[in-house]
């Protein structure tokens, strides 16, 4: 059968390396809030290895041990390595939350988030905005990497404010200092948010400044960009976000252009739909089947974009509200439907334009304080 996706020139890549973790092919899920639980991680790893990251988890109250934020720094019994996401803006609790974690024998491997661009987030001083602040940042990572002791501490940033506010070279720099594992960049600023493309330059530019390893984030919409972005960046993995959601197979096939496979074709409908059923068993089993299949809503029009008929298809799923409505409008859908390519590159998830980044007043004086309630923001990206 045709391959789908065009095969570029063979790249040579090696696993990733991230203290005692070996990420092998070198292919990482980014956290996305609200979707990189436990059932959509599962559902991904079954179809190709690599490591696969929480959705994000605020360190203040995970430090003061409440209830809800433990249960989302729960992973599945087999999962392994247990790779999680952390949000913090004080050192203090970063360091208490990732002493519980580590304490508690709970992962594997911490990623830091200094990336989310969302306004609710920025405006307090956290996320994306936060490497405006280097001395506040520096003393954050080496409170979390001093508290990991033998578990490997990653930091996720963004190429900075805004056009002229750049902030990457050195959040790079802080992290190798402070003793990280790696870094990734997500290659867009704040005011980007997830608008237009990925500037790749910022993450060749980011691999000749530092020794550790870079993961390189932004525009992998199929296992070709990710060995372009190899090629052209020289970084020593890749981080795929919006691409995978709807999906999963795309780790399938990252894993297949790694090593040098030929990619299989895209599922058909009647594929996909299975793969959905699967996606809306996990979920029931995790958040209970009301909860699941509202919370399945967005996944469904995600899986089904570009598919003909889908317009009416969504409009249909939009009303399920249990795994036996859901099987049977899945029944009922033309299985030998193939995957509609022209829908291959089409952007999933957040597609908002540009925003203005308003920072708290006299944020960029280095030693000001921050909001009080900057640390309880729960949000991610």
């Amino acid at each position: 059968m045709a391959e789908l996706y065009p095969k570029g020139d063979a790249v040579q890549s090696s696993p990733l390396r991230l203290g005692p973790l070996r990420v092998d092919p070198p292919v990482i899920l980014a956290p996305m809030a609200g979707v990189t639980n436990w059932p959509f991680r599962r559902l991904c790893r079954g179809f190709g290895a690599g490591l696969y990251v929480s959705e994000m988890v605020t360190a203040r109250p995970l430090a003061e041990g409440r209830e809800r934020t433990l249960a989302l720094a729960e992973f599945g019994e087999d999962e392994s390595p247990r790779s999680l996401q952390l949000y913090g803006v004080d050192p203090h609790f970063v360091g208490r939350a990732v002493e519980r974690l580590v304490g508690e024998g709970r992962i594997d491997h911490l990623d830091l988030n200094f990336g989310c661009p969302v306004r609710k987030v920025t405006r307090k001083g956290g996320g994306a905005a936060l490497p405006a602040r280097p001395k506040l940042l520096r003393r954050i990572v080496h409170a979390a990497v001093e508290a990991a002791g033998d578990v490997p501490v990653t930091i996720k940033f963004r190429t900075g404010i805004d056009d002229q506010l750049i902030t990457y070279p050195e959040s790079g720099r802080i992290a190798e200092g402070e003793g990280c594992a790696a870094v990734t960049l997500h290659a867009r600023t704040a005011a980007q948010l997830y608008d237009g493309h990925a500037d790749w330059d910022a993450i060749a530019h980011l691999k000749s400044l530092v020794s550790i390893p870079v993961i390189g984030n932004g525009d992998i919409w199929e296992a070709e960009d990710a060995l372009r972005m190899l090629r052209e960046t020289g970084c020593d993995a890749v981080a795929v976000g919006r691409g995978c959601l709807g999906r999963p197979w795309l780790f399938r096939d990252l894993a297949d252009a790694f090593a040098g496979r030929s990619l299989s074709p895209a599922p058909n409908l009647g594929e996909v739909a299975a793969i959905m059923l699967e996606h809306a068993r996990l979920l029931s089993e995790w958040l209970g089947e009301g909860r699941a299949m509202r919370d399945f809503r967005r996944h469904a029009t995600w899986y089904t974009k570009g598919f003909r008929g889908s317009a009416a298809l969504r409009k249909t799923l939009m009303r399920v509200t249990t795994l036996a409505e859901l099987r049977e409008i899945l029944g009922e859908v033309n299985a030998d439907e193939p995957f509609p390519e022209h829908s291959m590159r089409v952007p999933r998830g957040k597609t908002s334009g540009r925003q203005k980044v308003t920072l708290p007043e006299g944020f960029l004086d280095d030693d000001g304080p921050l909001p009080e309630d900057a640390g309880l923001a729960v949000s991610g990206g």
